[in-house]
């Protein structure tokens, strides 16, 4: 049996890597044979994080990409991250439907905003739908949280399936407490440069804790000289040394406005800390509110005072840290485990192969 995945990134790409890459030997290991084309390469990832990249290139991501399309009738099924082609319209996808090309297609962020509410007034008017389009032609959608589930209903998908981002569990370190009562606190963030400034919003906060308790925040996988101060260090990103950095914090946050685009995230950076027995503090939003159990295993925070008051509470106690840590690996252990729903992802193959 033959897969071909159209992924958005190359491995180095977060939502491809963890949403196709990390199930590639999963399916290997049931006997498919699993063949990957990215429609942006590494190279593109590194000019657009330094806003570097050209109208040029993309067109020749895109040029590649039309011509790897011939492959679908070499295959078995075919799998869609998001959309073939970006803020062009979904006649591939229409194509793959008039030919009976059995077609995958997975979300793990509103990416339909990116159009219907869009303040292009073009892009708005032509492509508000696009997504709806993509979904409705699809033979599944696999949504990772429910508002894009949701939103897969009102478009009229055949089928929809929930598989939330998830983690190897195996991978992450999990947290050793074994510090000196009077030690260093790390309070840590994990994310990218277009997601940053959610962090950037708690700095105030950081700034009233840092002068009353030894503290540090970490940054990993962005930069930002937004009145930064010496307690604040900002951590490059790599595949190898991420387990390594996020089992270095001692709380693990995940700050959040509350609009249509994020309640289309996956908590993936909640999962990742919890993964590492950490405790948690986030916004209460989309799906946060489900993968955080207040004062189980970490608090949602809904403003300046929230944040400051749990994040004191958790700096003082050494004992609710780790409880709260357990906790969240308990619930990572049972509900975003790659070993379960790499089983969940299979025999979505199968049924849509045997359809």
């Amino acid at each position: 049996m033959k897969i071909l995945f159209f992924t958005k990134y190359s491995r180095n790409g977060a939502s491809s890597r963890l949403r196709t890459m990390q199930y590639i030997p999963y399916f290997e290991k049931n006997g498919y044979k699993c063949t990957v084309k990215p429609l942006f390469d590494d190279e593109y990832l590194y000019k657009l994080y330094n806003g570097k990249r050209s109208y040029y290139h993309v067109f020749k991501y895109y040029i590649k990409r039309f011509f790897d399309l011939r492959k679908v009738f070499f295959n078995d099924v075919v799998v869609i991250e998001y959309e073939l082609f970006p803020y062009f319209p979904a006649i591939f996808e229409w194509f793959f439907k008039i030919f009976k090309v059995k077609y995958i297609v997975d979300y793990d962020d509103a990416v339909f905003h990116n159009y219907d509410q869009s303040t292009n007034l073009l892009i708005n008017k032509t492509l508000s739908n696009k997504i709806d389009l993509v979904m409705k032609y699809s033979s599944v959608v696999i949504a990772g949280n429910d508002y894009l589930a949701q939103r897969a209903l009102s478009a009229g998908a055949k089928m929809i399936e929930q598989i939330p981002t998830v983690v190897d569990i195996d991978r992450y370190i999990q947290k050793s407490y074994n510090k000196a009562t009077n030690s260093t606190i790390t309070i840590g963030w994990i994310g990218s440069p277009s997601t940053v400034k959610y962090v950037i919003f708690l700095f105030p906060v950081f700034y009233k804790l840092a002068e009353k308790f030894n503290i540090t925040i970490h940054i990993i996988g962005a930069y930002t000289t937004y009145k930064t101060q010496d307690f604040i260090h900002y951590i490059p990103w790599t595949e190898e040394t991420e387990k390594q950095e996020i089992a270095k914090f001692d709380i693990g946050i995940m700050p959040l406005e509350n609009t249509n685009w994020e309640k289309g995230k996956c908590s993936y950076k909640l999962i990742q800390y919890m993964a590492s027995k950490l405790p948690v503090i986030a916004s209460p939003v989309g799906m946060n509110n489900e993968v955080v159990t207040h004062n189980v295993n970490g608090y949602l925070a809904s403003d300046f005072l929230e944040w400051e008051n749990y994040l004191t509470k958790l700096i003082l106690d050494d004992s609710l840290r780790i409880n709260m840590g357990e906790e969240g690996y308990n619930n990572v252990k049972e509900n975003y485990s790659l070993h379960k729903t790499s089983k969940k992802y299979i025999n979505i193959l199968k049924k849509v192969t045997h359809v």
